[in-house]
């Protein structure tokens, strides 16, 4: 039987319901997959942000969600929209961040 990848309502609640309790279940964990090396280019899970779900790719590194998580609490959007290094999408940079976020993974769905 093949296990779904969640969508959460909003980035929040993917930060509350699957990234704190991933980390504080796995203390040794730097990314979403467990993983220290190597592209993992499958979903982690789902979340929705400005009208569009985007998709948190498994190697992104648990550090740079909570960066943008912080933001959150303190009341600011912790996103921009940037197109792609490509240029065939969309995905969202955390502010106060280089443009291009190393270990940061977050793509829109089409």
């Amino acid at each position: 039987m093949k296990t779904l990848t969640p969508t959460f309502e909003s980035f929040q609640e993917f930060y509350i319901e699957f990234v704190a309790p991933l980390k504080n279940n796995n203390p040794e964990y730097i990314r979403l997959d467990g993983q220290t090396t190597g592209s993992t280019r499958g979903a982690a899970a789902y979340f929705k942000y400005r009208g569009n779900k985007w998709k948190v790719d498994a190697d992104t590194q648990i550090d740079k969600l909570k960066i943008a998580f912080e933001l959150l609490q303190r009341g600011e959007d912790p996103f921009l929209i940037k197109p792609t290094q490509n240029n065939t999408g969309e995905c969202l940079i955390i502010k106060e961040q280089p443009l291009r976020n190393k270990k940061f993974y977050v793509y829109k769905i089409v």
